[in-house]
């Protein structure tokens, strides 16, 4: 099995389900609630103990109650948590999340700002067996030793370029592949024509690019060659954890030799799996759920 070193946030999230996103500041009724994990990195670690793989999770929590609940979480579904870090006087990472009938969802997170940044801790980590690293945004310093150390092990280092991209670039820099939210990808190119955000940044950086859109699939550069790829088609449960799902399952191809273009379409295939399945990470789907459904859509296209 592939190991992945993943680093970045951890967040326990309580999840109210309802009918419609509220629109003003009244009392809301809620139809179900679930409390789950959650956070880019740690959900993209569960998707890689779930689709076969092995994943390591570098993060930071506080020395809480909360930090209970996300480690013994994780380690449920096999996720390796002797690098996650309790940090005495903090608070863990906390979200509120809504998701409508139509499984759109509103996030509301709180991070300790006072939370240790210095990753020095990690400098003594030795890679052993790992095969890919894969980071998000939430910690820039311990994400830019994760990535440097991919990179000097020549494995593929990929950035999780969600909100907030830091402006210095170093992380996108430091990536062998980035993978753009839409908001991610606007926020740090200065615009919001996709295709020109995109293109911006690959002629600086020229590194392997795309931005993931949802429903609408996602934009790939490569060599400066620019291409659209659709989403699988699904019934949508909810999106919840869907892109840090993308992330984990592209991250384990990787790891295992895939071809760019073959770790995007199963990591597409992942994502689609868990929008239908629904319930937040916990509705990631299998290895072997994720190959039958990517031989389905292989006997029922036109010929």
């Amino acid at each position: 099995m592939a190991t992945v070193l993943c680093i970045g946030q951890a967040v326990q999230d309580f999840v109210f389900s309802i009918d419609t996103m509220p629109t003003a500041a009244e009392k809301y009724r809620a139809t179900n609630f679930e409390t789950l994990g959650g956070g880019p990195a740690a959900t993209a670690a569960v998707a890689i103990c779930k689709l076969g793989g092995t994943a390591q999770l570098a993060t930071r929590v506080g020395d809480d109650m909360l930090a209970n609940l996300i480690a013994a979480e994780l380690e449920s579904y096999g996720v390796d948590c002797t690098l996650v870090r309790r940090m005495g006087g903090r608070r863990s990472s906390v979200s509120a999340v809504l998701v409508d009938n139509a499984g759109e969802r509103m996030i509301v997170n709180y991070l300790d700002d006072a939370m240790e940044a210095d990753p020095e801790w990690l400098h003594a980590y030795a890679p052993l067996d790992i095969a890919a690293v894969l980071v998000d945004t939430r910690w820039p310093e311990g994400a830019l030793v994760g990535l440097k150390l991919a990179t000097r092990n020549n494995l593929p280092a990929v950035l999780d370029a969600d909100l907030p991209v830091p402006e210095d670039g170093d992380l996108v820099r430091a990536a062998t592949h980035v993978a753009f939210s839409a908001r991610g990808l606007a926020e740090f190119s200065g615009t919001e024509d996709v295709e020109a955000g995109l293109r911006s940044v690959h002629q600086q950086v020229e590194n392997w690019c795309c931005v993931t859109l949802g429903a609408d699939g996602l934009l790939v550069i490569e060599e400066g060659r620019l291409h659209h790829l659709p989403a699988f088609e699904v019934k949508v449960s909810d999106t919840l954890g869907a892109g840090d799902v993308w992330h984990g399952a592209f991250a384990l191809a990787l790891a295992e030799g895939q071809a760019t273009s073959d770790a995007v379409t199963f990591a597409s295939a992942a994502a689609a799996l868990k929008v239908r399945n629904g319930s937040g990470r916990a509705g990631c789907a299998t290895r072997g759920d994720v190959e039958e459904f990517l031989l389905q859509q292989v006997t029922e296209s036109p010929t």
